[in-house]
């Protein structure tokens, strides 16, 4: 305390000679319309310039709240799509009509570990069996499929890669309606290889490919890739076809856990189905 009273005595001179300044300068301001003026503009330019900074520092911290506010406002989006209902009318299933029953609910979860450079890769989600998550469930982001959920603890779930040897999904061209199996091949993480499409088929660049709705996993029509490649090789019925992901895996932080609310139904009768030929 000493030492600054100190400083203040020794430099009591300065200070009195910019307490001075400013009041001449005030005055100068309060009395000239011109000076006023000029002063007004300067300081509402400084403090304009001071809090459109503040705002994007600000704006740029928050980015992550309003990324999980628009998560969330999206899952509930995609669960009230027309895509996420079955159409039932006079007991008979419907397709695009007026009366709908749901099947898909859609559930947000953020990436917490991820790994795309392994021959079998997960990732790890931030919601569990608390949160209703179960094995199975399809996991897809904004942009394409992701995997299938694999292990599932009470707050985390171990998502299946489609970056994995034992990850295949049930695909289709869009626009012709062939279906295959599309698979990882361990080698560019952005490429899978799509199977089992006759060389018959009028396949080019760029074609979308899409889930074909045949398993009980992801919906019909949730898009995984374009085609980047096609091979037909002498002999083969089938093409080799390389489809480029359009999403980037390794990029992905904010993901949709799909649950489909007729799949134990399904499940039961396609079982009941497979019980009844074996018995025959």
């Amino acid at each position: 305390m000493r030492t600054i009273l100190l400083f203040f005595y020794k430099n009591h001179f300065v200070f009195i000679f910019l307490l001075l300044e400013m009041v001449s300068v005030g005055l100068v301001v309060q009395n000239n319309s011109y000076q006023k003026s000029s002063f007004l503009n300067s300081t509402n330019f400084i403090a304009s310039n001071v809090l459109f900074s503040y705002s994007k520092v600000s704006g740029y911290f928050g980015l992550k709240r309003t990324n999980l506010i628009l998560a969330e406002e999206n899952a509930r989006l995609r669960s009230q799509s027309v895509l996420s209902f079955a159409k039932y009318q006079n007991n008979h299933l419907v397709y695009r009509d007026t009366i709908y029953k749901q099947q898909y609910s859609f559930l947000n979860a953020s990436v917490i570990n991820n790994s795309i450079n392994k021959r079998n890769n997960y990732l790890t989600l931030n919601k569990g069996s608390d949160q209703g998550i179960k094995p199975e469930m399809g996991v897809i982001s904004s942009n394409g499929i992701i995997g299938v959920v694999k292990e599932v603890s009470p707050n985390f779930c171990a998502v299946l890669s489609i970056l994995h040897q034992e990850f295949r999904v049930s695909s289709k061209l869009k626009n012709q309606g062939y279906f295959g199996s599309l698979i990882w091949d361990g080698i560019d993480y952005t490429v899978g290889n799509l199977h089992d499409i006759p060389n018959h088929v009028e396949v080019l660049e760029g074609d979308t490919v899409v889930t074909s709705g045949y398993s009980s996993i992801f919906p019909d029509g949730i898009i995984i890739g374009f085609v980047k490649s096609i091979e037909k090789q002498l002999g083969d019925p089938y093409y080799t076809i390389q489809v480029q992901y359009s999403d980037d895996i390794k990029k992905v932080s904010q993901v949709y856990v799909i649950n489909n609310l007729f799949k134990e139904e399904k499940q039961n009768i396609e079982n009941s189905a497979d019980n009844s030929l074996n018995d025959q």
